[in-house]
């Protein structure tokens, strides 16, 4: 059995113009929006001073270098070409230990301190407005600043080695995981921490026995992500003298060892796809541990 409309009725015309109208402004914002976008996206090319006609005339310098960095490789002698190609590997591969551990240490000291100052700087739980200020401004300040800006200062202050770069990754993580973790914490569920206050436990003790069970498993998982940025972040911390595989990679490129630059950009490749596969199993694992999977 079919229902008849009858399409003359006033209410279903009247319906049916209302719809078609605001069909009609939505297709009006939508195009407004487009051509708005279109006009920042031009104004922004001029500021930055985009040159199409330049790109196009260099952009094959790109592969062109690329494809010098590239060994020759020949079958009947591939492992003696290969061998030539990674003759640096064992000093390479201890440069590269050492730029996972300035990652490893790095995240560590900045996962704690963004763990201490998050809780100060939720809004659900920081209870003086000037010190929730004051922590979100430091941890804003610790994660604008780039990480190879505070390498150089402590390259000034501490001398090379792996320190500064330490330090350098340590405070942009503390920033960042700062920022991160203080966010989990304003999504809690409230009533643990208005249980436990009614009891008359302390802030701390609150923190510890209501707030911490809820966000433990997101603040590992968190840090684990950003322990493969701050392998990235640490690969180019030796550009400036701060430990770890980039000094090597940057005297290769300034010095046209082709070849060279090949070589440790391939190491590099394959340990950042390593450590992320690895820390990509670990987040699922902890993600399912929390939902109960």
């Amino acid at each position: 059995m079919t229902l008849a409309i009858d399409r003359n009725d006033p209410a279903i015309t009247a319906h049916a113009a209302a719809y078609a109208g605001a069909m009609a402004a939505k297709r009006r914002q939508t195009l407004i929006g487009a051509a708005v976008l279109a006009v920042l996206v031009w104004l922004s090319a001029i500021g930055s001073e985009v040159d199409l006609g330049k790109f196009a005339d260099n952009a094959w310098r790109f592969p062109k270098y690329i494809l010098e960095t590239m060994p020759v490789l020949r079958w009947n002698s591939l492992g003696a070409d290969v061998a030539e190609w990674f003759w640096g590997w064992k000093g390479w591969l201890k440069l590269l230990w050492q730029t996972v551990l300035i990652a490893y240490v790095g995240t560590v000291l900045g996962a704690l301190g963004g763990f201490l100052l998050c809780f100060v700087a939720a809004a659900n739980l920081g209870r003086s407005g000037w010190l929730r200020f004051a922590a979100k401004r430091f941890l804003e300040f610790c994660r604008t600043v780039p990480e190879i800006v505070f390498a150089l200062i402590f390259v000034i202050a501490f001398g090379l080695g792996p320190l500064p770069g330490v330090l350098a990754i340590a405070i942009h993580t503390m920033g960042a995981m700062g920022k991160l973790f203080s966010e989990v914490v304003e999504n809690i569920d409230m009533k643990p921490v208005d249980g436990l206050t009614a009891t008359g436990a302390g802030w701390w003790q609150t923190i510890r026995f209501a707030v911490v069970p809820q966000v433990l498993s997101n603040f590992a998982s968190y840090s684990l992500l950003r322990f493969e940025i701050n392998v990235r972040g640490a690969s180019i911390m030796g550009f400036v003298g701060a430990g770890g595989i980039g000094q090597d990679l940057i005297e290769a490129i300034r010095k046209f060892y082709f070849t060279d630059v090949s070589a440790i950009l391939l190491l590099i490749i394959v340990t950042v796809m390593l450590i992320d596969f690895g820390t990509e199993r670990l987040r699922h694992a902890l993600l399912s541990l929390e939902h109960g999977k």
